[in-house]
């Protein structure tokens, strides 16, 4: 009796299990790596709860894609690469994964050589490898709508412009103060290039993560005197970053940050002490779009939102809630190709994600009008859009002083392909020959 209660238990976990398969596999699983905790918690907890918000939002809305619900499930890695390469480990095999998106540069890099062999694409937008642009090397990296390459050409020709002229820059000297991490180097290339066209002289200041001790690259930044600083921080860098150079007297309208020091946390406990200070925008942030209102209504009214209601509409919020529209939105053009209605492979959704075509039209449809500029990717431009505008701190709020600006792509190409060049040479890959 006792034998035959243990394998009616069996049989009955068993029939649990694989029922509980069946069911996930009728959903599209979205693995959320995360860092709620940590020194960069103040910017993943906003990123990742406009991440799960936005999926929520669908399937209240929708009722998912095409009938599919949308799930999902999160893994904390505290923004080391060691525990993001086992979230991605421990996620990967779960039913339904399609897509995976790192929210960290170190752990992109680790996962950029996994992709190929499991399948399944990363997405990266705004940061990760700057040369995956380029889809006939890169063929399972996506970084949307922006790299560290491409922020750095902008705010290279920000500067070209309020100095008269690119040709004006000669001369000057321009500070790089970044983090000392895969993040804070992958845009020295393209500096170098730059200041090598321009004249400028460019001055590279590490900061060790997470940056929170500064002194010795602000002191270098006083005996140096350099006409403008760009700074590529994250978390707690930027905080300290503008606190530093308040004490030191460095004028905050002369600093200027890729996206990421463009954030509320950046600035929050600075203040007035960092008006002036510039940064870049992909996107425009607020809850007065329709997206943010069917978030605040569907999710938040409903008492399902992830976080607190306020931080709804917030510049790193947004950009959670964009990053997971165009990963929904690859796995509704894939299946428009693989069939309605059905759960998208790896596979499938890299078709997606290589054929993504929002325009203006879209999205409208998607409750992103006036958000974000259209985007259209290909099998070789796995970026789809590098558009960024400059926006300062007036000491409250983020006000633009910009329009829109394109990275000059006959710098970035060159670069692009002799780097990716050098990559698939040194890992001996060959590049992709499905794709013009």
């Amino acid at each position: 009796m006792k034998q035959l209660t243990r394998l009616a238990l069996a049989a009955a976990l068993a029939t649990g299990f694989a029922s509980s398969a069946l069911a996930q596999a009728s959903e599209q699983f979205f693995p959320q790596l995360t860092y709620r905790t940590g020194a960069y918690a103040a910017y993943g907890i906003p990123w990742s709860n406009g991440k799960v918000d936005y999926l929520k939002m669908v399937n209240a809305r929708d009722g998912g894609v095409n009938g599919v619900k949308l799930t999902f499930e999160e893994c904390e890695t505290g923004y080391a690469t060691d525990r993001g390469v086992e979230c991605y480990e421990r996620l990967k095999t779960r039913p339904g994964v399609a897509v995976v998106e790192p929210l960290a540069t170190g752990i992109t890099f680790a996962l950029t050589e996994k992709a190929p062999v499991d399948k399944i694409p990363l997405m990266t937008m705004g940061y990760g490898l700057s040369i995956s642009q380029d889809g006939n090397a890169f063929p399972w990296n996506f970084p949307f709508l922006g790299s560290y390459w491409t922020g750095a050409d902008i705010l290279i020709q920000h500067l070209g412009k309020q100095a008269g002229g690119l040709d004006k820059l000669k001369g000057k000297k321009i500070a790089y103060v970044y983090h000392d991490s895969p993040f804070g180097k992958d845009a020295i290339p393209l500096l170098e290039k730059r200041a090598q066209m321009h004249g400028f002289a460019l001055q590279l200041m590490p900061v060790t993560a997470p940056g929170v001790e500064q002194k010795s690259t602000w002191l270098q930044v006083r005996q140096n005197r350099p006409d403008y600083l760009i700074l590529y921080g994250w978390g707690v860098m930027n905080t300290t970053a503008l606190k530093e150079a308040q004490a030191t007297g460095f004028p905050r309208d002369k600093m200027y940050s890729i996206w990421w020091g463009g954030t509320e946390p950046a600035v929050r406990d600075v203040g007035d002490g960092a008006k002036g200070f510039n940064a870049l925008s992909l996107y425009t942030h607020g809850t007065s779009s329709k997206v943010m209102q069917d978030i605040l209504k569907l999710v938040h009214d409903a008492k399902q939102g992830t976080g607190p209601r306020e931080e709804v509409g917030n510049v790193l919020y947004m950009h959670g809630v964009i990053t997971q529209m165009l990963a929904v939105e690859a796995v509704r053009v894939a299946q428009e190709k693989f069939g309605k209605g059905k759960v998208m492979t790896g596979e499938q959704v890299r078709w997606g994600m290589e054929n993504l075509k929002l325009d203006a039209k879209r999205l409208k449809e998607l409750g992103f009008d006036g958000v974000m500029q259209p985007l259209a990717t290909s099998c070789s431009n796995h970026m789809g859009s590098s558009a960024a505008r400059v926006y300062a701190w007036d000491g409250k709020d983020w006000k633009y002083t910009s329009d829109w600006y394109q990275a000059d792509e006959k710098v970035l190409e060159p670069l692009i392909k002799e780097q990716a060049d050098k990559y698939l040479a040194d890992k001996k890959l060959a590049r992709r020959t499905d794709c013009q």
